[in-house]
């Protein structure tokens, strides 16, 4: 069963305070349970990247990496987000995405070991 971390329904925002300190913990929600290697979460992390949202400011080379981390490990929807943003960002940009991207399957991996 594919959990979902951040609801994506819902990316427009909070209206109180106290509704933004609970999409914070989304974020950190998600971070953990990447950690362990959860696509979804990888996927979810992209969204709040991407939209800039739950915390999470809006920046395409983070969320390509999480995207792609997501896209390799056979979530289909980050395969066609990943190219979507793609098409905004630079080669630069993409390659240092791509270096995130191994650089966390590095140290997830030493972590697990």
């Amino acid at each position: 069963m594919r959990t979902v971390w951040i609801n994506r329904e819902n990316l427009a925002g909070a209206g109180s305070a106290g509704e933004f300190a609970a999409e914070d913990m989304l974020v950190a929600s998600c971070l953990s349970a990447a950690a362990q290697g959860e696509i979804s979460a990888y996927f979810d992390l992209g969204v709040a990247f991407s939209t800039g949202s739950h915390g999470a400011p809006c920046d395409l080379i983070e969320a390509h990496k999480w995207f792609n981390l997501a896209a390799v490990a056979g979530h289909e929807e980050a395969q066609m987000c990943r190219a979507e943003i793609s098409e905004e960002m630079t080669a630069r940009e993409i390659a240092e995405a791509q270096r995130r991207a191994r650089e966390w399957l590095s140290t997830s991996s030493r972590r697990a070991a």
